[in-house]
């Protein structure tokens, strides 16, 4: 029997895996490379082993791009249960507690919701992958050690609740990053009176990735060629302003050479754009200090699609600001 090759030709992008419930985001990760070959690879958020719904992986060149989706917003839905604590805040945790549930319906909910929309102040659960002195607190936490952690600013943009019985509710939240649902539950069940744990979760989007357009491990393993699955690279940041360049300013930006950047234009403080030839995503660059400088390089992809570079004196497009753009449109609203 032949092996299969070491890696994938054109494994480099995301790959939009719709995670099952009881398995580890560590152990998607792993499959995955199995399925390419060994390819580099890593996920851009965890998942708890009993939650379901979009994990994102990084494969390959994609792997330098984690940073930049880690920090998406992101939708869940699950389902809360009342009168119910564990040490874990979900249902997979020890039990520490009952209490009797009090009647309640979507008004009462509604009341408890309004309360957790908008900026808040959270505290992380116990068992996370939050680090503490290089150790991360489930460790620590199994081992009665881990102290609490200080409540943390995050956001909820939107926050549904509906009665799904006498002791649980349906949950859709859209929120920032580094939120746990976890603690919402908790949070709320202590707004209730009566404690309450996560029952059930599903990530349904992250940043403009839907779980619509991922896959399941046994789809991906049944493919022919999995690198089809994959989303590529230039995509991967499609909510990053686009710049165009020829292959020769390409090539000295893969080499590092930021002159190349001298045509981007103007930028707001903090601006990322995402600079591509062809159909290839050829660097990341921020707008620090007034100047556009690398941030991250990538390789030529393997695979080439039928878009090539543009002849070599194609210029830099006249790359205009987000604050430009705003202002033009207030100038053409006011004529």
């Amino acid at each position: 029997m032949g092996r299969r090759p070491r890696t994938v030709p054109g494994a480099d992008g995301l790959l939009l895996v719709d995670k099952p419930a009881g398995i580890s985001s560590a152990a998607v990760v792993a499959k995955a490379r199995r399925i390419f070959g060994g390819v580099k690879a890593g996920h851009t958020g965890t998942l708890d082993p009993f939650a379901t719904g979009l994990l994102p992986l990084a494969l390959g060149e994609a792997t330098k791009l984690a940073g930049y989706l880690t920090d998406s917003d992101k939708s869940y839905c699950g389902t809360i249960r009342f009168g119910v604590t564990t040490d874990t805040l979900d249902r997979t945790g020890t039990e520490t507690g009952r209490v009797p549930v009090p009647p309640f319906d979507d008004a009462v909910l509604e009341g408890l919701a309004a309360a957790f929309r908008g900026e808040i102040v959270q505290v992380p659960p116990a068992f996370s992958a939050i680090k503490r002195d290089g150790r991360p607190m489930y460790e620590l936490a199994r081992l009665g050690e881990a102290p609490e952690l200080e409540a943390r600013p995050v956001r909820v943009d939107r926050l549904e609740l509906h009665a799904a019985g006498t002791d649980t509710a349906t949950i859709t939240i859209d929120c920032s990053k580094g939120f746990y649902v976890r603690s919402l539950a908790r949070d709320l069940g202590a707004a209730l009176g009566c404690g309450a744990v996560l029952q059930e979760l599903r990530r349904t989007r992250v940043g403009r990735l839907a779980v619509e357009s991922s896959v399941t491990l046994e789809t991906l393993a049944a493919m022919e060629d999995p690198a089809t699955a994959l989303v590529p690279l230039v995509d991967a940041l499609a909510h990053l302003r686009l710049v165009e360049v020829a292959a020769e300013a390409a090539l000295d930006l893969r080499q590092g050479r930021q002159r190349a950047l001298g045509g981007l234009g103007s930028g707001r403080s903090g601006e990322r754009v995402r600079v591509v030839c062809g159909s290839d995503l050829v660097a990341v660059a921020g707008m620090h200090e007034g100047l556009w400088k690398l941030e991250r390089v990538f390789t030529q992809a393997a695979r080439r699609s039928a878009a090539p570079c543009p002849p070599r004196e194609f210029l830099l497009s006249a790359a205009v600001s987000q604050m430009e753009e705003e202002e033009k449109e207030r100038s053409e609203s006011r004529d």
